[in-house]
């Protein structure tokens, strides 16, 4: 592997690119690609090699790494005949940013193995912002040896960056993660809008939970964002769908009782239902509102 080695990255979204200029920024070589090419050209802007389809940067790259919506696509891009098993060296190391799931990690990694490359699953927490500010949390998941190989990389996206153990674990965390962000920001709508209807002054109310038992830090999100008037997502309610379905899955098939995550993905499908998909988690107090 080249020194620095060549990054690849697919999936310029809101996550996507501001990770790739991280990456730019601490010296790394990158080649991008995204589906929607007018969205690589702030990334070309800034210094990187811009590929015309996932097989192309696979041929360029030393390490190739992904942020997408969906585990689809990343399936594809890894699996793909077109992607790192079909165009990518042995000896190569590939990392997915994604929330794919423990299973499809394992499905992943099972088979870049018949080509000697090396996978870790590796998703984020932090949001956007992080994603900008390289401060995100990324969970591993992957052998000991190929973390140390992909940690420089790791570590010019986030400031804590931490191996779970093997393939799989990185992404069961993440849904541990996702699980109690979903339910602690349903439940923050649900009491903001509590409050609201009752007369409080929602920012009196926020002092006090800062103090208070009930304080948590997606009341402190949501409650500013209720007060700006603000649901732009940061991460789309119909993103959270989908992770929510995994969650349900690995339950099914370990036989956890998940009774709140059932009733917060309730409120998601009513919201979703109204037509919120788009927006951002602290929108569900407008399901209350209704």
């Amino acid at each position: 592997m080249r020194e620095p080695p060549v990054v690849g990255f697919v999936g310029l979204g809101r996550m996507g690119l501001p990770m790739a200029r991280n990456l730019l920024a601490k010296g790394f070589p990158v080649v991008g690609f995204n589906r929607t090419a007018a969205r690589a050209e702030p990334l070309r802007a800034a210094g990187a090699t811009i590929a015309p389809s996932v097989g192309d940067l696979v041929a360029q790259a030393d390490i190739v790494c992904a942020c997408l919506d969906r585990v689809e696509t990343s399936v594809e891009v890894f699996l793909g005949a077109d992607g790192v098993l079909g165009r990518g060296k042995p000896g190569m190391l590939a990392i997915d940013f994604s929330t794919i799931g423990p299973d499809t990690a394992r499905e992943i990694a099972a088979g870049l193995a018949t080509r000697d490359i090396e996978f870790l699953d590796a998703p984020v927490s932090g949001g956007p912002e992080g994603a900008t500010k390289a401060t995100l949390t990324i969970m591993t998941g992957g052998r000991e040896a190929a973390f140390r190989a992909a940690e420089g990389v790791l570590r010019a996206c986030g400031t804590t960056v931490v191996r779970m153990g093997d393939v799989g674990a990185g992404s069961l965390t993440k849904l541990v993660n996702q699980m109690l962000t979903f339910v602690h920001g349903a439940v923050a709508a649900e009491a903001l809008a509590f409050a609201e209807r009752n007369g409080l002054d929602l920012a009196a109310v926020g002092e006090v939970m800062k103090v208070s038992f009930g304080q948590s830090r997606m009341l402190e999100r949501t409650l500013g964002r209720v007060l700006a008037g603000d649901f732009e997502a940061g991460a789309a309610l119909r993103l959270y769908a989908k992770d929510l379905g995994i969650i349900d899955r690995v339950g099914r098939q370990v036989g956890a009782s998940l009774p709140l995550t059932e009733a917060a993905e309730a409120l998601l499908e009513r919201a979703q239902g109204e037509g919120f998909g788009d927006r951002d988690l602290a929108s569900l107090i407008e399901v209350h509102r209704a």
